[in-house]
């Protein structure tokens, strides 16, 4: 049922071709790494790859920015 509502906001969004398993993968490799410099966390996002850009828009999810300050 989440896999045909994904697909269904996908193709609204424009992107009804994107292959299931690219997708996973794609969404899979977003990674974050915290670092702690002079008592301060700084938390680094990876890039993102292929369609995992188009697939978190279209499921409404928004992104953290590639490098924001933690707590």
């Amino acid at each position: 049922m989440l896999r045909r509502e994904l697909e269904r906001r996908l193709e609204s969004c424009g992107y009804a071709n994107l292959e299931w398993y690219k997708m996973l993968q794609d969404i899979a490799s977003v990674e974050e790494v915290t670092a702690e410099i002079s008592d301060k966390k700084i938390i680094f996002r990876s890039e993102l790859k292929g369609c995992a850009g188009k697939v978190f828009q279209a499921a409404g999810v928004a992104m953290p920015p590639s490098v924001r300050f933690g707590g």
